[in-house]
This record gives structure tokens, sequence and C-alpha cells, in this order.
């Protein structure tokens, strides 16, 4: 038997941490009983509904690399009635994303419906490292590289900055791009950076997550991942 939350996950409905509110909500049955503790457990063979849906015990497990365009949800739904990065995804499975990236933000992201290999990746222990390719207002100046260098404080925590690279200054238009290597996921983490640092950031852009990178795709292209690419996901 395995937690309630991680049975729904690893059965493709959602996240195991969206699953863990939709039991708060009372939105997970259980063999006809409505469940709202998060430490029930379960086996895959019970009858368990969500949201009124009987989950499938085989569903086939799928796994896309996605460019997400400017101005799309990183989310499975949105009640403004926007575009996802779901609804980009020409797929029968109910998949979604791991993590997210701002809306105005673009990018490398991955969905899927691997409930499991969704909470590895997205678990703080694992420091999962994500690299974004910033443009920023104004050039750059000695000073705030070593800011960057010793490190950046915001809410009371040292931002996990693995590693940075000036890529381009233009002294004409007063902008910089700055490739960027971060650990963790907080929200807005690196326009919150260049805000403290004096330079606001105009666009941004996931380039890296883990070993994965964008490649040749254009925005709002994606592709499959490959077993060897899905097994060494597994070992971060």
């Amino acid at each position: 038997m395995d937690r309630l939350q991680k049975v729904i996950a690893n059965l493709g409905y959602c996240s195991r941490r969206k699953a863990e509110q939709l039991i708060l909500d009372g939105k997970v049955s259980v063999n006809g009983k409505v469940i709202r503790t998060l430490g029930t457990k379960a086996n895959y063979s019970d009858n368990i509904e969500v949201e009124g849906m009987i989950l499938n015990k085989n569903v086939n497990k799928v796994y896309f690399l996605l460019n997400k365009p400017r101005n799309i949800i990183c989310s499975s739904f949105d009640e403004k009635g926007r575009d996802t990065v779901v609804s980009l995804i020409d797929t029968n499975y109910r998949i979604y994303p791991i993590g997210r990236l701002d809306y105005d933000t673009t990018g490398l992201i991955i969905l899927t419906n691997d409930g499991d290999l969704a909470n590895r990746l997205m678990h703080p222990k694992n420091n999962v490292p994500k690299t974004y390719l910033a443009k920023v207002e104004g050039v750059i100046d000695k000073i705030a590289i070593d800011k960057l260098k010793k490190g950046i404080i915001i809410d009371e925590r040292k931002v996990d900055i693995i590693d940075f690279k000036i890529k381009k200054k233009d002294n004409e238009k007063k902008i910089t791009y700055i490739l960027i290597t971060i650990i963790e996921g907080r929200n807005h983490i690196i326009k919150n950076i260049f805000d403290i640092l004096g330079y606001p950031v105009i666009k941004l852009t996931r380039t890296n997550y883990s070993f994965l990178n964008i490649g040749n795709l254009k925005s709002g292209e994606y592709r499959p991942l490959t077993k060897k690419e899905i097994k060494r996901l597994y070992n971060e």
C-alpha cells in the first residue's frame, strides 16, 4: 500500500501536491468512501475516484519536452480560459507540467502523467539545476557581478546560484544578456534577483532543465523524451 496522494499521482491524474489538495477538498473517494486525510493509504487495485472520474489502473506513462511560448499559462487548466501548456500537446493522456514558468517566461518545461517522476524532480532535496537566459535593463557592472558571486539574499535566504555568465553587453541599447543557473524553485526568483541588483528583467527564457536543453525546438514546439532521458531523470 502507498499513501493515497502517491497512488493518484502514479496513476497519472495529477502531481502529488495537487492530489494532496484534492484530498483535503473532499474530492477523492476510495471504494466509495470520501477521504479527507492525507495519511490515508490505498492499494492500486482499489476503486479510486477523483473529481468524479474513476482512475484507470493501466495508464501508459508519457513524457514531453516543450519550448513554452510567451503568455501561456503553465498549468493543466485556467479558469479564465487562457491557453495552457497542456493545450499545446497533442495527446489523449491527462498530463501536467513539472514545476512552472511564469506567464511571460518562455522556454523548457517537461509535461508528463508520471507522478512519481514529477515528485522526484520537484522535491527540494534533489537540487535539479535550471538555467535561464535573462535579458535585463542596463549594462551590468562589476559591483553587480561581485554581488552575484557572493550570493543574493531574498527573504532571509541565500539563493543557490550555481553559475552565471555574461553573454552580451549592449552599451548602445543599455541591455545585458546573462545566463544564470540556480537549483531552487521559489516563485519569480530570477526576476527578484535582478530587481535587487537594479537590472529589471525584460525577457526570460529557461534554456536548460537538468541535462536537458531546448535544442532546435521553436517556440510552441515539443518532442517526446527518449527512454535514455527518462531513465537519467529518474537518477537525478
